[in-house]
């Protein structure tokens, strides 16, 4: 069985005060892609993921998981 890629991003995200607008912007995407990786539709590039983590002052591994 393959391995899935969770996130807690909408979490951190709102607990941080943020849309999901505010993120994308902070980031350099649109309001979608923040919404796909929240949902799990999009698995983000490790660059995102690495933007996003810095966007949120949170290390990547806090906001993506693999599950099994």
């Amino acid at each position: 069985m393959a391995d899935r890629l969770a996130n807690s991003l909408r979490e951190v995200r709102e607990a941080r005060g943020l849309t999901q607008a505010q993120l994308a912007g902070l980031v350099g995407v649109s309001r979608k892609t923040i919404n796909t990786v929240e949902n799990g539709v999009f698995v983000p590039s490790t660059v995102i993921a690495l933007k996003l983590a810095a966007a949120l002052g949170e290390p990547v591994e806090r906001l993506f998981s693999l599950v099994k």
